[in-house]
């Protein structure tokens, strides 16, 4: 049986896969494996304890990961019909994504921890240890779809409902890893109600819970605070783009690139209209406010391309999406190579963007496929800022 699109092609009899389902103990990832269940796969459910020591309950709607959430599996999987097991990926959790996370801020970059996760934990050491314990798929309850291609071969594309879509965290995902993906919400067009609704009638008690949102593990959501414990306090100043002195900071990991809130100036600028944040210096600790047509970004250089499937043999035209809910944009786009011959994308805008950060990832489409995703590592504006300009 094969109910979802591009779901893996069944080794055995041609009609059950091997599934191990990620429940992180929230709704979409129950109905996921619900319908997988349903469709007469064999399920193994898992949650995965991505903390070392978890608490007991989430903050509001804040956070996953807790012990709260493991026992929502658990309870979800036991309605389902199917084994549950936790797999304490803690460690490596913490090596690949939130120490990644903190020194990513340390350099002046804004990282995505999502893409990280996925990309290393969701798509990486949990599938490999579950095609080593034999399974076929790993189920998830994200919004995307797989397309298999003629030739036997996978592509990642939105979800049917681009509201819901979440392409852009799984663009790092390559084709091997897409083999073993199964996405049963992808081509759902439901709302997430009568997702929720569905769970109720399933007998899910995670019907009602929340969404997590914000990132993970800072269930506070006080990012500032998570950096400034883990990377201390740093006095620095905030300056225009001709280096003078407006005001001063705490740490420059406390501010992203298109900042507007929270610079706390002293000096207003001479024009009267607000300043963002136009450069984070790590180097010197120093902060660049400028206007907010200095943020325009016409082209861009990004290093660890990851592809859907083949790379692009030569520039081509795409659009992009540079943050989790962010628009498309066009764009002419060439895999490179960087002096040392390391891989690496350059991108130009057929019209200017703002709040293009270092560290982002830009995920490249052709229509709804997903092309691939690299990171941000630099960009050019129509305005440097002075200390950029040396």
């Amino acid at each position: 049986m094969n109910d979802f699109p591009g779901a893996p092609t069944a080794p055995r009899d041609g009609t059950r896969l091997r599934v191990l389902a990620a429940m992180s103990g929230g709704v979409d990832s129950a109905v996921a494996a619900a319908r997988a269940a349903e469709a007469g796969h064999d399920v193994t459910g898992v949650h995965l304890a991505l903390s070392a020591n978890p608490k007991s309950f989430r903050t509001g709607a804040r956070g996953c990961c807790t012990i709260e959430d493991s026992h929502d599996a658990r309870r979800a999987a036991d309605v389902i019909g199917i084994p549950f097991y936790v797999w304490d990926l803690a460690e490596r959790f913490r090596e690949d994504v939130v120490d990644d996370f903190v020194a990513e801020y340390a350099a002046g970059r804004t990282p995505n921890p999502c893409l990280r996760c996925n990309e290393k934990i969701k798509f990486a050491a949990l599938l490999d240890k579950a095609l080593a314990l034999g399974f076929d798929a790993v189920c998830t309850g994200h919004y995307a779809t797989v397309v298999t291609r003629e030739d036997g071969g996978r592509e990642l594309h939105r979800a049917s409902d681009e509201a819901k879509d979440q392409s852009y965290v799984l663009g790092v995902l390559d084709e091997r890893q897409l083999a073993h993906a199964m996405f049963p919400l992808g081509d759902t067009l439901t709302t997430k109600d009568e997702i929720r609704a569905e769970a109720e009638r399933r007998g899910l008690a995670v019907a009602k819970k929340p969404d997590s949102h914000d990132i993970c593990f800072i269930a506070d959501g006080d990012t500032q605070g998570f950096l400034a414990k883990h990377l201390g306090t740093a006095e620095g100043d905030i300056v225009d783009e001709d280096g003078n002195r407006l005001g001063g900071h705490q740490g420059a990991y406390g501010y992203t690139i298109g900042q507007r809130k929270g610079l706390r100036l002293g000096v207003p600028a001479p024009d009267g209209k607000p300043r963002y944040v136009l450069d984070i210096s790590p180097v010197n600790n120093t902060v660049t406010v400028g206007p907010q047509e200095a943020l325009d970004v016409t082209a861009l250089t990004a290093i660890r391309p990851r592809w859907c499937g083949e790379p692009p043999a030569g520039p081509g035209t795409y659009t992009a999406q540079l943050r989790a809910h962010g628009e498309e944009t066009p764009v002419t786009a060439e895999p490179a190579e960087d002096a040392e011959g390391a891989p690496e994308l350059r991108v130009t805008f057929t019209e200017p963007v703002r709040g293009v950060a270092p560290g982002q990832a830009i995920v490249l489409y052709d229509g709804t496929r997903v092309v691939g995703s690299a990171t941000i590592a630099t960009t050019e504006r129509r305005r440097e800022p002075a200390a950029a300009r040396g």
